[in-house]
């Protein structure tokens, strides 16, 4: 079906316009029992009841009864890496022995391109499988790394951010850049691909300990010369990390004043897993609107600690979650507000399946600043939409004959559910799990 002809998918729609405060804040989401999307040319152009939008339809229109399954905007991931897809559920110890007996010899394989562009098929088809309609990814050190995943974003329609990560040292030499090479790299790969269809370019300097202070004033550079890019990093995942960035930078009053030196704080930069932030910290990421992505399943599987949600979004830091493939153990969004429901449990605090769901759409759209255009099915957005199916699985079925209430709906799918419970993945009103 061509994504010119308009299309009217029909189900039980639901869509967020802002944060849930509670689960009776109906101000925030529009649920609709009957509803309907109407897409065309690649755009969301009515969102609203199946009876009101069928009394109007574009001539032609093609309608897909979704019923009795549920119609989102497509899931959102802020955090992972492209070039692990091969070393997910390894077993290791924690974070640095992670990287250097799984990750760095890994990423020394995608010098070939060959290997990056099929590596980029397996992890795209993951990702649609999985709902995951937009994803932030690390690239390798090679721009062969980042020609593979953005050519592949390419010719699924996607919009994907990510970048070549630059660093200079801490790293095997076939994965080292310079300061130089990876300021040069970066600028090239800047003009090729950002902006380049649905390709948005995100600088990503690894972290403070891959990268020596010229690196990060690269990076810095990089940002100042390119605004409307992105900026990704690591920051405060692990106490070693956290000890051995101390040790190598010992003139910052912690991690993130390094970070603050070279001017890579800021409202388009994304620090993955900050469990460990002291509170100047805290405060210095809500003054500059820098962004904390949790990453659950990773936390969980490199026992690396327990993010303190209410820590940092009190102190008025924005909040992304994510998967960290593939540290974290799952390319579904399902099962990582699953592992984060349990983090925050064991803090005694509660998630409401309303809030995870917001979180996975609209709300990380809004940590990336891309909520004119993804994480909700609001007229004029992308037409990146999911179908979800509560009753994908036997137990799940049996627990939805007592569901009573769209929010046990949504906590069921959270707890039971996976890739199975995605009926079908929309880019840009084409669907595409189906293809896979």
């Amino acid at each position: 079906m061509g994504n010119n002809k308009a299309k009217l998918l029909r189900g039980r729609v639901l869509t967020f316009s802002s944060e849930p405060k509670a689960p009776e804040d109906t101000h925030a989401y529009r649920f609709e029992q009957d509803g309907a999307v109407l897409v065309q040319n690649g755009k969301i152009t009515a969102t609203g009841s199946y009876a009101e939008l069928a009394k109007s339809l574009p001539e032609g229109t093609v309608t897909v009864d979704h019923r009795p399954h549920l119609i989102c905007a497509g899931f959102i991931d802020t955090h992972l890496h492209f070039p692990q897809a091969q070393v997910i559920g390894s077993w290791a110890d924690q974070l640095l022995d992670w990287l250097n007996d799984y990750t760095f010899p890994e990423e020394t394989r995608f010098h070939d391109k060959a290997h990056g562009d099929h590596i980029a098929k397996g992890f795209y088809d993951a990702l649609i499988s999985n709902g995951t309609t937009t994803a932030v990814a690390y690239c390798s050190s090679q721009p062969n790394s980042v020609d593979a995943y953005f050519e592949e974003a390419a010719r699924r329609g996607m919009l994907m951010l990510g970048g070549k990560t630059m660093m200079d040292r801490n790293a095997p030499e076939a994965l080292c850049d310079t300061a130089q090479l990876g300021y040069d790299d970066s600028k090239a790969l800047i003009a090729k691909w950002h902006g380049n269809g649905r390709a948005h370019y995100t600088i990503t300097p690894r972290f403070a300990i891959t990268s020596t202070p010229e690196q990060l004033e690269a990076a810095g550079t990089l940002l100042k010369e390119h605004p409307d890019c992105h900026l990704q990093t690591h920051l405060s995942e692990n106490h070693n990390e956290i000890a051995f960035t101390r040790e190598l930078y010992p003139e910052a009053d912690h991690y993130l004043g390094v970070y603050e030196k070279y001017g890579l704080l800021g409202p388009k930069s994304l620090f993955g897993h900050c469990i460990h932030l002291t509170p100047h910290e805290h405060d210095l990421m809500a003054e500059t609107d820098s962004v904390a992505v949790f990453c659950p399943t990773s936390n969980l599987f490199l026992g690396s600690g327990l993010f303190d949600k209410k820590s940092v979004e009190n102190a008025g830091i924005r909040t992304a979650v994510a998967t960290d493939i593939g540290g974290g153990t799952s390319y579904s969004m399902l099962r990582t507000l699953d592992e984060g429901y349990k983090i925050l449990q064991l803090q005694r605090q509660r998630m409401h399946p309303l809030t995870a769901f917001y979180w996975a759409t609209l709300g990380n759209s809004k940590a990336l600043g891309l909520s004119d255009k993804i994480g909700t099915l609001d007229e004029g957005t992308d037409a990146d939409i999911i179908v979800l199916n509560g009753a994908a699985t036997q137990p799940m079925a049996l627990r939805m004959e007592t569901v009573k209430s769209l929010s046990e709906e949504l906590f069921l799918l959270q707890t039971l559910g996976d890739d199975r419970c995605i009926v079908e993945t929309y880019i840009a009103g084409i669907p595409s799990k189906t293809t896979v």
